[in-house]
């Protein structure tokens, strides 16, 4: 059964090197990728601006399954974290651990794909050229392209599964209240069905207000990083990684002043209005309210040294039940593990994946 034609007004464009029918994708670390943008033309964002043409990049691994109807039976959308690419979902140990042969995500069953929401990797993003003057977006814009994307680009009626890493994870959500009939299962990796409150705002607070109060942050215009989000960064850090680990890891000064210096060199290495976007995009979450109306399965995955998504506030114990046959669990951390940052190492969590494959059936 061929591929249903691609809905809308979206263009793909391949991406070099690339793919044809002598070489029909390029090995990345160890996976065969294929990889396009689709093109939307004249995108209207959530609160009104638009942009006359807004690209996705977004990248396939797998062979789909066709059931008799024309319907994929095995896709797989696997959804990123904030200030990060589809791209750090396919690293060696993302690799090894989920998608290899026999993995949760063994590529010879499921059709990945992985998608760059907007403001992100190789998709439009304001350090394209429109810096400040890029329209503000926020998780329900990225929700409706990826949701675009999987529908009308590649004509995928269900997905089987969405896989989410925390704002990945938090996307997931709201794909399960908002296209309910159009994903199996969802595994929310490190997040929480409720709106960003606490020291998890507040930090988000801190550090995008010393990028627009930095002069040198010049409305956008800079032309190296703004001082305020360099220095702002190394908070942002030390707030992702786990207490235990830091304790373990930061012994004296000479430590602390090493910690610091690598998240400034990270910080140079990433746009600061990319960042600022990023991070001021999780404004419009809240799925709690509606979290009664779920049918989707879910099964929930968060870690105990998470302090962006601290266990002693009970939010899964409170919120989960509402969901009808929803699982949740809570992984134990310690000096080995990394906080909030574990969700970057799949190898510590992937039998968790795996139970949730195994609770999903096959496709």
């Amino acid at each position: 059964m061929r591929r249903p034609r691609a809905l809308g007004r979206v263009r793909l464009s391949p991406l070099a090197p690339k793919a044809s029918s002598s070489n029909p994708a390029v090995w990345i670390a160890g996976l065969a990728v294929e990889e396009h943008d689709a093109l939307f033309e004249n995108y209207r964002f959530r609160n009104g601006d638009s942009l006359p043409e807004l690209r996705i990049h977004f990248a396939t691994v797998g062979t789909p399954r066709w059931g008799s109807d024309g319907a994929m039976l095995n896709a797989v959308l696997v959804l990123h974290s904030t200030n990060s690419s589809g791209t750090a979902m396919r690293s060696p140990e993302f690799v090894s651990s989920l998608y290899e042969l026999d993995r949760p995500l063994d590529v010879s069953k499921y059709f990945l794909v992985f998608v760059d929401n907007v403001g992100h990797g190789g998709s439009s993003k304001p350090s394209d050229g429109l810096h400040a003057r890029f329209p503000p977006y926020g998780y329900r814009d990225m929700v409706d392209l990826q949701h675009r994307v999987v529908v009308e680009t590649l004509g995928i009626r269900r997905l089987h599964a969405i896989v989410g890493v925390s704002m990945g994870g938090m996307h997931a959500w709201l794909w399960a209240e908002e296209y309910p009939g159009e994903v199996e299962a969802i595994m929310p990796i490190a997040a929480l069905p409720t709106r960003i409150s606490g020291r998890n705002l507040i930090w988000r607070r801190i550090v995008t207000r010393s990028i627009r109060s930095d002069r040198s942050w010049q409305g956008g215009e800079y032309q190296q990083p703004p001082r305020g989000w360099l220095e702002g960064f190394p908070l942002f850090r030390m707030m992702l990684d786990g207490v235990p680990h830091l304790d373990a890891t930061v012994r004296d000064r000479a430590d602390a002043d090493a910690f610091i210096q690598a998240a400034v060199d990270q910080a140079r290495e990433q746009d600061a209005n990319d960042a600022l976007y990023s991070l001021e995009s999780s404004g419009d979450y809240d799925p709690a309210a509606a979290l009664g109306t779920v049918r989707t399965k879910v099964f929930a995955l968060n870690f105990s040294d998470d302090e962006f998504n601290p266990i002693s506030l009970q939010a899964l114990e409170t919120l989960i039940p509402k969901v009808p046959g929803a699982h949740f669990v809570v992984q134990p951390g310690d000096e080995t593990s990394f906080g909030h940052l574990t969700q970057r190492h799949p190898s510590l969590w992937a039998k968790h994946v795996g139970a949730f494959m195994s609770a999903v059936g096959k496709p």
